[in-house]
């Protein structure tokens, strides 16, 4: 596609339009940023669970079986697994809607939504598909690595006192840290997905839409119940009505 092709594709769209992109985009990366880079003082949850995991691992040195352990990497592997398939069906059905952007364009000026030109449809379910793809990715490589994880816990030594042990059980740990993290990414992507289908409703849908799943987002990361009670101390009470 040259620059004379590219500028026409643009002039389908009004200003509105690109500002509503640019804001899911730019709300996105920064979500992403806010969570996984908070201020020292002020930890997001998935900051919090990382020390948790770190936790875990260095308990597992000495449990004793160690089958709870494994059972909890299967739940973590079946969870990626799960959301892996849905990215591929939601890939699937995006195609298939690119396929037939007239029967979404008749759809549309059926609902008074406008009679714009075929590509401006695509191009918006084509959005929504890149946020898909890149959730499949970051969920197969969350899947991938907590198989990795699996296998360097497999490899702790089962004496405490091995001098190898607590070292291999850290690095489990940051394993199991790198890929909570890229199922929190795919999350994220499905979130904001979601949101962009706001789009085939209008810009002003589309920035309404990235604005409350960012609120949501945020909310649940800094200011939710599940945060105030990983911040708690054991035997501590906790206010969980709110």
């Amino acid at each position: 596609m040259d620059f004379e092709v590219l500028t026409e594709r643009l002039a389908l769209f009004t200003g509105l339009d690109l500002l509503a992109v640019a804001l899911l985009f730019g709300s996105w990366i920064g979500a992403t940023l806010a969570i996984e880079h908070p201020p020292k003082g002020y930890p997001s949850v998935s900051t919090l669970m990382a020390r948790y995991r770190r936790e875990w691992m260095r308990h597992f040195v000495t449990r004793q079986p160690r089958i709870f352990d494994s059972q909890i990497i299967s739940n973590l592997r079946q969870s990626t697994a799960f959301f892996a398939s849905g990215s591929m069906l939601a890939i699937g059905g995006g195609f298939a809607l690119v396929g037939n952007a007239d029967m979404l364009s008749g759809v549309a000026e059926d609902l008074t939504l406008g009679a714009d030109p075929v590509v401006v449809w695509e191009i918006k379910v084509i959005l929504m598909l890149l946020f898909a793809a890149n959730a499949f990715l970051k969920f197969v490589w969350s899947h991938r690595l907590f198989g990795y994880c699996a296998v360097l816990m497999a490899a702790v030594p089962n004496e405490p006192d091995d001098p190898d042990a607590y070292a291999r059980a850290a690095q489990a740990g940051e394993i199991n840290i790198t890929a909570a993290r890229g199922y929190n990414r795919g999350l994220r992507s499905v979130y904001f997905g979601i949101a962009a289908s706001a789009w085939l409703l209008g810009s002003g849908a589309l920035i309404l839409a990235v604005l409350v799943t960012d609120g949501i987002i945020l909310r649940r990361e800094f200011a939710s119940v599940s945060r105030r009670v990983l911040l708690s101390h054991p035997g501590r009470n906790v206010d969980t009505q709110r």
